[in-house]
């Protein structure tokens, strides 16, 4: 397979700070090629698991290795959960990811809930908030237990922010539980649909089974995180599973209330980043904010023949993404105060 070199730093205001890899949507099954809910578009759900041994091999041997991998959530299928094979597919990704040789931060999808309950992942090798970084003084910066989502810092002045898109949704909780209770009607409120996770008809088409949101308590969090950025001058990059940027997603794949969650990273000047999976197509825009929205494209839709996986290359004045396989090389420059 053909890599793209790594880009030469033109001269020194441009030299290179750190690297991280990301990848998306790897929905590993022990499974013959299948086909998506619509049944037009192919999935690859053995050689997913490959294509993931190619990214890992490929950032182990970069020559400024990354200082961590962003998993963007949807690391097994949902089919698992059929064939009773949900902990020996995530056991069998698990080893492949034990060959990386840099922390990896794991994301959680819809995928994840098929297969497990909430507080499985919560217990799971899936969880990695300890991998956080603590603001000691500001008690305001600390996740409550109540949703998946965390901040750390893997280079000076930049800090890195993993949300719960699921933390509002059906998914993977007891359904006897007020919770579930609540965002079903959320959900029912906007889809009639006896299918919930048909989006046909709807003049939201994010409000689907297979969508979530973030609670206004996670939604305060990072609030709070991103007062702290701007007030201490950091570029701060925010990983979801869903996208919340309608230009560079399907509106089908959105989270269920993005408009709350791009408000909040509008009212703060520190976000440079944001990056999300789910959509499988990818897709990137920049806002009128100057926040570069990338989804990175779906390892499970990915031939045999390619890859998906990046490496973004982070600069004092921009970040570049060098792309494996179909995911596109970009410049993202930050915006000028």
């Amino acid at each position: 397979m053909d890599y793209k070199p790594e880009p030469e730093p033109l001269n020194e205001s441009s030299e290179l700070l750190f690297s991280f890899g990301v990848i998306a949507d790897i929905q590993y099954a022990d499974l013959e090629d299948g086909y998506n809910f619509q049944g037009n578009r192919r999935r690859y759900y053995r050689h997913s698991l490959l294509h993931l041994q190619g990214a890992i091999e490929h950032w182990n041997k970069e020559s400024s290795r990354p200082r961590c991998v962003l998993q963007l959530g949807d690391i097994i299928d949902g089919y698992n959960a059929q064939y009773k094979a949900s902990e020996k597919s995530l056991e069998r990704v698990m080893n492949t990811f034990q060959m990386l040789k840099v922390p990896v931060h794991h994301t959680w999808g819809n995928h994840e809930f098929y297969n497990f309950s909430r507080d499985y992942l919560t217990n799971s090798k899936l969880n990695t908030k300890f991998l956080e970084d603590q603001i000691a003084h500001h008690p305001e910066t600390v996740p409550s237990e109540d949703y998946y989502a965390y901040h750390f810092v893997p280079f000076p002045k930049f800090r890195f922010i993993l949300l719960d898109a699921y933390d509002m949704s059906v998914l993977g909780v007891d359904q006897s539980s007020p919770k579930y209770q609540q965002c079903l009607k959320i959900l029912r409120e906007h889809n009639p649909n006896t299918e919930l996770n048909s989006p046909q008809g709807l003049r939201e088409p994010q409000f689907v089974q297979f969508n979530g949101g973030f609670s206004q308590e996670q939604l305060n969090w990072l609030n709070e995180v991103l007062t702290f950025s701007d007030r201490n001058q950091e570029k701060v990059v925010i990983v979801s599973h869903l996208p919340i940027y309608p230009e560079a997603s399907d509106s089908v794949c959105l989270a269920w209330n993005y408009r709350d969650a791009l408000a909040v990273i509008w009212s703060h000047k520190c976000v440079v980043c944001f990056f999300a999976g789910h959509t499988h197509d990818g897709g990137y825009s920049e806002d009128p904010f100057g926040v570069h929205h990338v989804n990175i494209e779906g390892v499970i839709e990915t031939a045999p023949d390619s890859q998906a996986f990046g490496t973004v290359h982070v600069y004092p004045d921009r970040m570049m993404l060098e792309g494996g396989g179909r995911v596109p090389d970009r410049t993202m420059s930050y915006r000028k105060e």
